[in-house]
């Protein structure tokens, strides 16, 4: 694991995008996450697109999550997100771009398939996030680190996060997602995590420093034999190295 601190959220989302850029040719798959955190990282990504011409025609891309219940046209979808932030502005072609299906009967199923795809297409660079309680995906504290992609229950502390995307009202953010599993996760060739902010520090300072624990999923990526951690001087606040 190697951890890299920068002065703010913009320096972060420039490191990150330096890991990135090196898989943004074609044949590779690229493993992406949605929230605030990868933001910048997708913008300096269509802003390479526009000045450099760098194409994803020949590119694949699978999403790490998706809510259950939110239609492909609500705004907080992860769909629309991704679309919005970063698939509308490339030429990625868009049956190269895939993320879960939070909709219909079989969510296990199509849950099931989803992994299927993945493994028929491995994953060269996986970008996440952290969440405040060290979750990764939505993988909350708790999740079997052999999970593989699946329905899942949202914890409060997620549900409080996310709020600010639903109008600051925890009623209005769905209680369940569909999200890629810790081993699918590892299964990546290269992962690329950033954590910013000062409520991040706690949970950053567990993934790299604490035990290696289902309490905080994201320290198994202690075990990753490529993974880059990019956070800022206030998330690394707790770190003690």
């Amino acid at each position: 694991m190697k951890v890299i601190i920068t002065k703010d959220y913009e320096e972060a989302s420039d490191k990150m995008f330096e890991e990135m850029k090196e898989f943004l040719v074609p044949g590779k798959v690229l493993g992406l996450a949605t929230g605030s955190s990868p933001l910048g990282l997708y913008a300096r990504m269509v802003k390479d697109h526009k000045e450099n011409g760098t194409s994803y025609k020949d590119i694949k891309t699978f999403n790490l999550d998706e809510y259950v219940g939110l239609p492909l046209t609500h705004p907080e979808s992860y769909y629309a997100f991704m679309h919005t932030n970063l698939f509308d502005q490339i030429d990625i072609p868009e049956e190269n771009t895939h993320v879960p299906s939070g909709l219909g009967e079989d969510l296990e199923g199509q849950a099931a398939h989803y992994e299927e795809m993945i493994r028929e297409n491995p994953i060269d660079i996986q970008v996440l996030g952290i969440g405040s309680d060290g979750h990764i995906a939505f993988n909350e504290p708790g999740t079997d680190f052999n999970s593989l992609t699946h329905v899942t229950d949202l914890l409060e502390p997620t549900i409080r996060d996310n709020a600010r995307f639903f109008d600051f009202d925890m009623d209005k953010v769905p209680h369940q997602a569909v999200t890629q599993g810790i081993a699918t996760i590892l299964r990546a060739k290269k992962i690329i995590l950033i954590g910013t902010g000062e409520n991040k520090a706690k949970a950053v300072k567990a993934m790299v420093e604490g035990p290696i624990t289902e309490e905080c999923p994201a320290s198994i990526l202690q075990k990753h034999d490529n993974t880059v951690i990019v956070v800022d001087e206030a998330a690394a606040s707790l770190l003690s190295k």
